[in-house]
């Protein structure tokens, strides 16, 4: 639908309030996307990004890595993310633009490590959806093992495609089922073994924050990476931006209501989980650690609570996660495009929906190459894609000091100065443990992102001057 560029009689347009468009003109960019999600719409948004369930499919992969301290390092990770949420809190007020950690980088430091914050993130945002669709497609062939894993895979991209491509509306709709479905069987979890403790089949211990034989606690900060993971979504929230009511200051608000929910949530269940594995169990690789979870409840609980778990992990946590990541993907996507950073079909709207449509199908197709290809190495998917997200947030974290301390003279020690400061210290820690493997495979993504930067500028594209 075209619409009259200033009609001040229309106060219900896709647009949303003159102030929003305001703020956006100002920072060079017009309102293309619906704006209609209140603020309860973008916490259900962030609670999917993350999934209340999202520890169950790395439970195994924690467990084994941190020596058994699981709960351990959802706290530590927790506590890390608590100063990328502070920043991310912060710049989704100063700019309130759909581009997340990459345009809040770009207008807080300069266009090189905007360009740098984003290649990085596209790591995450590439390879994200394709891996929550090799955990679903994993945990459907523990149901139906005569489906081959690729065909699930290629099931679960086309259908959250779809969902998507209907438009922000439809999706945030399907949050809130698929959200409180995963609330219930959450909470049915938890009350269980309440009941096997209070009955003397599980006993409470502080196992699963200590590492078993003595472990050293650098294998905590060594699966900080992986639970990470699970606490990514600040940056989805800030997708957002151009599509909620109130912008910017309604995800800053949004963004610090989901950590302090999902932090709960996550470090309830890894340690309630955790207490009911027999001490000195280490998962062996393959299935029996991509569904330690599932299989921890099917021995302490029953067999068809394991069935219903694994289906809502499978089919609804995972599923609405994908659903979710495949539209922040296409959203950072379409904001790369439209600076300019990536091919320019990629940030074609679709007039219809309202949506970064040539974003969206380039994710899912991509999704399906990568899940089909990756449906063994999910290990590494996963620590690829905190590596690029992580390398992310300390950029974001350099850029807040940058923009409100160096130019801004800020006087507010904590939220300018430690907060971000701490955050980059404690994130560079998490990626110096990192696993070797994702730590090759990320540097050479980023060296070549260093390579594309450099071509922009032999062909006239400068990325280096000042936004602010």
């Amino acid at each position: 639908m075209n619409v009259p560029e200033a009609p001040q009689t229309v106060p219900e347009r896709p647009g949303g309030t003159d102030d929003d468009r305001d703020r956006l003109h100002e920072l060079g960019y017009e309102q293309e996307l619906a704006r209609t999600l209140s603020l309860a719409d973008v916490v259900i948004y962030g609670l999917i990004y993350m999934v209340p369930l999202a520890p169950v499919a790395v439970f195994g992969i924690v467990y084994n890595m941190a020596a058994g301290a699981v709960a351990a390092v959802y706290v530590v990770a927790a506590i890390a993310m608590l100063f990328s949420a502070i920043s991310y809190k912060e710049m989704a007020v100063r700019f309130p633009v759909a581009g997340s950690v990459y345009s809040y980088v770009r207008m807080g430091s300069n266009r090189f490590l905007g360009f740098v914050s984003g290649w990085a993130i596209l790591l995450d945002y590439l390879l994200l959806p394709a891996l929550l669709c090799v955990f679903a497609a994993s945990a459907m062939t523990g149901v139906v093992s005569w489906v081959p894993a690729w065909i699930w895979v290629v099931i679960f991209v086309a259908a959250t495609a779809l969902i998507n491509i209907m438009g922000i509306s439809v999706t945030a709709t399907m949050n809130k089922i698929f959200l409180y479905i995963q609330l219930v069987v959450l909470a049915v979890f938890l009350v269980w073994a309440a009941v096997l403790i209070l009955q003397g089949q599980a006993h409470l211990s502080l196992n699963p924050f200590i590492p078993a034989d003595g472990g050293s606690w650098s294998l905590v900060l060594g699966a900080v990476p992986v639970a990470a993971l699970s606490y990514i979504g600040f940056d989805a929230i800030s997708t957002l931006n151009e599509e909620a009511e109130g912008g910017g200051r309604t995800v800053s608000k949004a963004t610090m209501i989901v950590l302090y929910q999902v932090t709960a949530l996550f470090v309830v269940q890894v340690f309630v989980a955790g207490i009911l594995v027999p001490t000195g169990t280490k998962f062996a690789d393959g299935d029996p650690v991509n569904n330690a979870f599932y299989n921890v409840v099917g021995t302490a609980m029953a067999g068809w609570f394991k069935t219903v778990l694994l289906l809502t992990a499978a089919l609804i946590a995972i599923f609405a996660n994908t659903i979710a990541s495949n539209a922040t993907s296409a959203r950072l996507v379409f904001s790369m495009a439209r600076d300019g950073q990536l091919p320019k079909f990629l940030s074609r709207v679709s007039h219809k929906h309202q949506v970064p449509l040539n974003a969206m199908i380039f994710i899912a197709l991509l999704s399906v190459g990568v899940g089909i290809l990756g449906v063994e190495q999910s290990g590494l998917l996963t620590t690829l894609v905190t590596f690029g997200a992580i390398t992310a947030y300390v950029l974001l974290h350099v850029s807040v000091f940058t923009h409100f301390v160096v130019r801004g003279g800020s006087r507010r020690i904590f939220v300018h100065w430690v907060s971000p400061i701490l955050g980059a210290a404690l994130l560079l820690v998490a990626l110096w443990n990192a696993d070797p493997n994702a730590k090759i495979v990320g540097s050479c993504w980023l060296v070549i992102g260093l390579g594309v930067a450099a071509y922009f500028k032999l062909t006239g594209r400068s990325l280096g001057d000042s936004d602010a």
